[in-house]
């Protein structure tokens, strides 16, 4: 079997050229340069919302994935992730890889004037130009992923989006993956799935988390469908939970958000 997550970087760096080839990195650069200038933006902490939540739901708008396919393909970017903001979501993530997963970056954009709460880019970032591009239509925070880079290539892009006011959630799956926890890094994320198998078991994040820094904010990924788990996690130390399919492939996910919180409160 391929390795999805090869597969997928791949594709990602033929993205990035034809992009780069449309809206050219100078040219990008100046505009964020510019909007940072004139639209000062206030800080939409995530790590800072987690920290301070008693649920910690990073709800995920998620209309496809590479072994699921469709969850959701008429899933609109102007409802839903509203939906989750005004259902008690700590932090909102979109995804915004087309192929793969069924989303632009645009949906941020769209998103952003109607969502309170922080929002996080979701995607393979391989290149500080999407680092330019999540800065430009309002995101908050972008999702760095141990397995896409060398420790080196995480630090540079840790630190470039330090400068550009975005905070980092580094994800981790496997114990040497610990090591790009560095400088830069604001919260620490563990994949329960394998993103080159795209096997998903929960186990991984007790497995790694008494190896976890404890100054760090702790993300649980993938996986999680139950209120307990939860439950269960945070009283090992998370305090973030991203959940995505859990809540889209209902007919109203803000609800099923709302639901699901209030059962990890109760």
């Amino acid at each position: 079997m391929q390795d999805i997550l090869q597969e997928i970087v791949a594709h990602k760096r033929i993205e990035l050229q034809q992009q780069k080839a449309i809206i050219p990195p100078a040219t990008l650069y100046a505009n964020v340069e510019q909007l940072l200038a004139d639209n000062p933006q206030p800080r939409r902490s995530m790590r800072e919302s987690l920290a301070a939540s008693a649920s910690g739901i990073i709800a995920e708008f998620k209309r496809k994935s590479p072994s699921k396919g469709w969850i959701k393909e008429e899933g609109k970017p102007d409802v839903i992730p509203a939906s989750y903001s005004e259902n008690g979501a700590s932090a909102v993530s979109i995804l915004t890889d087309e192929k793969y997963f069924g989303g632009i970056l645009r949906y941020i954009r769209i998103a952003r004037p109607t969502v309170s709460c922080p929002i996080l880019r979701k995607d393979f970032i391989v290149d500080e130009y999407q680092l330019y591009q999540a800065k430009m239509v309002g995101a908050d925070a972008v999702l760095l992923i141990a397995a896409d880079l060398t420790q080196e290539e995480c630090s540079t892009l840790a630190k470039k989006a330090h400068e550009l006011g975005l905070e980092t959630l580094l994800e981790v799956h496997s114990e040497p993956e610990l090591e790009y926890v560095r400088e830069n890094i604001d919260m620490v994320g563990v994949n329960n799935r394998n993103l080159g198998t795209f096997h998903t078991d929960v186990a991984n994040s007790y497995r790694l988390a008494s190896l976890l820094p404890k100054d760090y904010v702790l993300v649980s990924e993938s996986g999680i469908s139950n209120p307990q788990t939860v439950r269960e996690l945070r009283e090992a130390g998370f305090r973030g939970f991203l959940i995505g399919e859990t809540f889209m492939k209902t007919p109203d996910p803000g609800k099923a958000l709302a639901d699901f919180i209030a059962q990890v409160t109760q």
